[in-house]
């Protein structure tokens, strides 16, 4: 099959020069006990992917880079329940064991039974099922799928109805899952509630949509690009604030009487950590939902902290329950409530791989979607 293989992160832009992808022809196993074949028919372009081709998240290598995806079960190994060919499916990037105090205690997202496997570049099993000419190609998050076909953890895979556009279902299992599940999940997000979102890529519009489910009587948006303030308007944001001046705190701070109650940051960056605990109201949230390098760290008043009982929180994947919410998030979206393909910057080729994650860093663009196939 063809694929995107990573063999050196840390080449300098633009990728479309440096070519930290190279489009390879490689070799795919039949999948083993408890795994699935599935053929990806759209594959999204995501920060974390980013975050690795950057060398910020340093992951084994070589690899196939990609962890969302949707598409359609091929074969299933043996031990497989629940997954039958011709299933159309979304994976997850976290592959939960369900039998641990996290799954037990309804949080599968911080289940740490693939921990090892994600490390090593294996599957779940500690299998590999990829290689080119003969050398082993390492798994990326048990998914890697820049490609035409994966071989994944059953527990990897979430079926969802076939009359669900496949393209569209692609950002359900991250961008959407995060971005509306730290709302949802993780803030809480009350009718009426008043909330922010900082940083306007493809998680940060679904967290905004995620408001609007929720019923946030004030959304405001805050963004470095002025083209996705004016996206957030049509996605629901009553006000929107051009990120990057000094006084953006102070502004934001003075026209909603002290701040917000939920301040979700889904940039990634410690400045945008730093705005959203300075735009948070006495007794507010912080939820961070972005993934900035492994060694960034965050600082903040403490004495302010404890006097304006404001909280910290981290959101990963959400806090989702996949088998939970991915079919309530699908269901939504077939009711127009999230219009997630209006966050579709485009189709692209193996081809034109590299020069999209020259658009993402650019933030340019929300999410572009690839098709392995053509």
């Amino acid at each position: 099959m063809k694929a995107a293989v990573l063999r050196e992160q840390g080449r300098p832009r633009p990728y479309a020069v440096s070519q930290p992808m190279t489009i390879e022809t490689v070799d795919l196993d039949p999948p083993g006990p408890g795994e699935v074949l599935y053929k990806i028919i759209g594959a999204g372009l995501c920060h974390s992917d980013l975050s690795t081709i950057e060398n910020l998240r340093p992951r084994k290598l070589p690899t196939i880079p990609g962890h969302e995806a949707a598409g359609i079960v091929e074969e299933t190994g043996p031990g497989v329940t629940g997954l039958k060919k011709g299933d159309h499916v979304i994976s997850v990037f976290v592959t939960s064991c369900g039998d641990c105090r996290y799954c037990n205690g309804g949080r599968p997202n911080l289940c740490q039974s693939s921990n090892k496997s994600r490390a090593d570049g294996t599957l779940i099993s500690g299998e590999r099922r990829l290689a080119l000419n003969g050398e082993p190609i390492n798994h990326y998050s048990g998914l890697s799928v820049f490609a035409q076909y994966a071989v994944v953890s059953q527990n990897a895979l979430i079926r969802i109805p076939d009359d669900v556009p496949l393209e569209d279902a692609t950002i359900f299992g991250c961008a959407v899952v995060t971005g509306v599940g730290a709302v949802l999940n993780t803030a809480r997000v009350p009718p009426g509630g008043q909330m922010a979102v900082v940083g306007l890529g493809g998680v940060g519009m679904n967290a905004l949509m995620g408001g609007v489910v929720a019923g946030a009587e004030r959304i405001v948006a805050v963004d470095l690009n002025p083209e996705k303030l004016k996206i957030a308007r049509e996605l629901g944001a009553t006000d929107t604030f051009l990120a990057g001046n000094a006084d953006v705190a102070q502004e934001i701070r003075e026209a909603t009487s002290g701040g917000l109650d939920y301040v979700i940051e889904t940039a990634g960056s410690i400045p945008a950590m730093n705005l959203a605990y300075a735009i948070a109201a006495r007794g507010g949230a912080v939820v961070s939902a972005g993934l900035p390098a492994t060694t960034a760290t965050f600082s903040y008043p403490h004495a302010a902290l404890v006097s304006d009982e404001k909280a910290i929180m981290g959101s990963y994947m959400g806090s989702c329950v996949p088998k939970r919410d991915i079919p309530r998030f699908i269901a939504l979206y077939q009711r127009g409530r999230l219009p997630v393909q209006k966050l579709r910057s485009g189709f692209i080729t193996f081809e034109q791989i590299n020069e999209g994650f020259d658009r993402l860093s650019d933030g340019a663009v929300l999410r572009q979607v690839l098709r392995p196939h053509g």
